[in-house]
């Protein structure tokens, strides 16, 4: 199957510079962009869609994300992280079964869909439930079947590390590669030193992505440092956590030497400030990080502490709420926050052939309506993108050369049914 989109405007990104190309031709063929230009191509396409006044642009990753906790959207409100986990989040989780889980999954996506995410990093339990909505949907993902360990004395046998690895080995790059399966430990505050080495060791082994929750608050600094007189950082560089890839969410609380660290390491942060903003744990350095040269992605975290699953929203805040804490208003730009939802979230997935629009990429592409009254005049694209689009505004969402969502309408979920089996989830949970 071919598609040419014609009349678009097409965002396009060379190195580090964004360019729109406007009375454009995007062609897809398969699963691949094969081609882009201002002149219509010579070859035939299967269909041709005129996109006039439509922006094409990459799929947004939402690179650290807890999508079945659409369960739990709004449960806690007003709560510090400590207090929010272990009063409100955790007994609820505890008494979630699989089906609540596989109802969430498919819920999740939907609103990802809509939002423009063609790819997301998630962190929960019974992951294979989600495996399979992934698989359903046609959208990608890396996932994992994360450990947590409070025992000293646990074996390796009894720990979560066994069936991790069985997860792993049995849904790792399955769906022609769309579902990617990451190793991922929870926290420094939720496990023990021993299951750690030996866990960061075997994901080392397999050549995997590691996912962990980093220095997110002040208290989990000074716990840790407490603990083993280490900050997170350093404990996990110890125990030979980032001598994998690894993907750290939140990163709110490092020191100067901990960035030197990941930096060495090769570690991608994710950015969450919605929900460091709700939960109160602060503000991560995103600047400094930044000009430390590490990979920067952008994420929701969990509907339990952001309320939504909108990138458009967390693009928004991430560019403006860094200047405002600086007093600098050139402190982020906005090419550095599409890069973040885009390039930047597909390169911590180890997806090396997406996130820009080009010539041999996976088509992986969002339209944005243009036509909306809060879009208009446009005298800066990436300002609009960061400042002015909303989730809403989403009209296509395409994966792999094949459209999953457009103007209203999911192609590959039934969303009457989703919505139904959900709803009669929640009322009966609760």
């Amino acid at each position: 199957m071919s598609i040419l989109f014609k009349n678009a405007a097409v965002l396009t990104r060379n190195d580090s510079s964004y360019e729109v190309l406007k009375d454009a031709y995007l062609g897809v063929d398969g699963k691949v962009i094969d081609y882009i230009g201002t002149d219509r191509p010579d070859r035939h396409y299967d269909e041709e869609k005129d996109f006039g006044n439509r922006l094409l642009m990459p799929g947004l990753v939402n690179s650290h994300t807890h999508t079945p906790m659409v369960f739990l959207r709004g449960i806690a409100d007003g709560l510090p992280l400590d207090k929010w986990l272990n009063e409100r989040v955790f007994p609820i989780e505890a008494k979630l079964t699989a089906e609540q889980i596989r109802v969430s999954s498919y819920y999740a996506i939907l609103e990802l869909l809509a939002g423009g995410v063609t790819s997301f990093t998630d962190m929960y339990f019974f992951p294979e439930e989600t495996a399979q909505a992934v698989k359903d949907s046609g959208i990608k993902a890396n996932i994992n079947k994360y450990i947590l360990c409070f025992d000293d004395n646990q074996t390796i046998e009894e720990s979560m590390i066994p069936a991790s690895l069985d997860f792993y080995n049995k849904y790792h790059n399955t769906c022609d590669g769309r579902l990617k399966v990451d190793f991922s430990i929870h926290a420094e505050y939720t496990n023990k030193p021993h299951i750690v080495k030996e866990y960061s060791r075997l994901c080392k082994e397999n050549g995997a992505i590691m996912h962990i929750h980093l220095s997110e608050s002040k208290s989990e600094v000074e716990g840790c440092i407490e603990r083993y007189h280490k900050t997170p950082v350093e404990w996990f560089e110890e125990l030979g956590t980032f001598d994998s890839p690894t993907c750290a969410a939140h990163v709110v609380w490092p020191s100067d030497s901990d960035l030197d660290i990941l930096k060495k390491h090769g570690v991608s942060v994710v950015h969450n400030p919605s929900s460091n903003l709700m939960i109160g744990s602060g503000i991560c350095p995103l600047r400094k990080i930044l000009d430390k040269g590490i990979n920067v992605g952008l994420g929701t975290d969990g509907t339990a502490s952001n309320n939504n699953l909108n990138m458009f929203e967390e693009m928004h805040l991430a560019a403006i709420v860094h200047n405002g804490v600086n007093h600098d208003a050139t402190n982020i730009q906005s090419h550095e926050v599409v890069d973040m939802a885009t390039v930047n979230g597909a390169k911590l997935q180890g997806r090396f052939d997406t996130g820009v629009l080009k010539e041999g990429n996976l088509a992986d592409i969002i339209a944005i309506d243009m036509s909306a009254v809060h879009l208009y005049p446009v005298f800066d694209y990436l300002s609009i993108l960061t400042k002015s689009v909303q989730g809403s505004d989403v009209c296509m969402t395409m994966v792999d050369g094949k459209i999953l969502y457009e103007d209203g309408k999911y192609l590959t979920l039934d969303e009457d049914n989703i919505v139904k089996e959900f709803k009669e989830a929640v009322e009966a949970f609760y």
